[in-house]
């Protein structure tokens, strides 16, 4: 398992990278999920690593901050991994207030793959906030990634786009 984080002054960022590590200290994923041969490897990198290199049968996770109470989400977005070599095994977030949900609270939404086969291939994460995207829901990315409105005259300009980062993965 490799772990990547970005943590944008959040509080609670020492609270996610502490049950980051206490999880991968007590180790991840059941026995099924394993590759023959034993455990992964586990590399942690930070985020804005966009270039990794990864062995066949590697997991590797990118978490990074999201509140939803301030409509701030991330997505994976085209270029998708070509599934040949990386495939996605899903998203998961946990919440900066622990088990006890707290209105407000940002927490860290962590994406996994899974390395599957020699070559090279490119992913995007996009981050949304409210003032970068419209339409868009937790689950569901907009429709369109530029700006969130469309200038008229004498209007202000119109939003920020939203944060793209794309990341190469090489598999040996």
């Amino acid at each position: 398992m490799r772990t990547a984080s970005i943590f944008r002054g959040s509080r609670g960022g020492a609270a996610i990278a502490a049950a980051a590590l206490l999880a991968l200290a007590t180790g991840c994923g059941s026995a099924t999920d394993e590759p023959a041969g034993g455990s992964p490897r586990t590399t942690s990198r930070p985020v804005k690593d966009t270039t990794i290199t990864a062995e066949q049968g590697e997991r590797f996770t990118l978490t990074v901050d999201q509140n939803v109470s301030t409509r701030e989400f991330w997505y994976l977005v085209d270029p998708a991994p070509d599934s040949a070599v990386l495939v996605s095994r899903g998203r998961d977030h946990a919440s900066d207030s622990g088990d006890e949900p707290v209105a407000g609270a940002g927490g860290g939404l962590t994406f996994t793959f899974e390395a599957t086969g020699k070559g090279t291939t490119r992913f995007t994460l996009l981050h949304c906030t409210f003032t970068t995207c419209q339409g868009n829901t937790s689950t569901q990315p907009p429709e369109t990634t530029g700006p969130s409105a469309t200038p008229t005259a004498g209007a202000a300009s119109p939003s920020p786009t939203p944060e793209r980062i794309t990341y190469t993965v090489t598999v040996d």
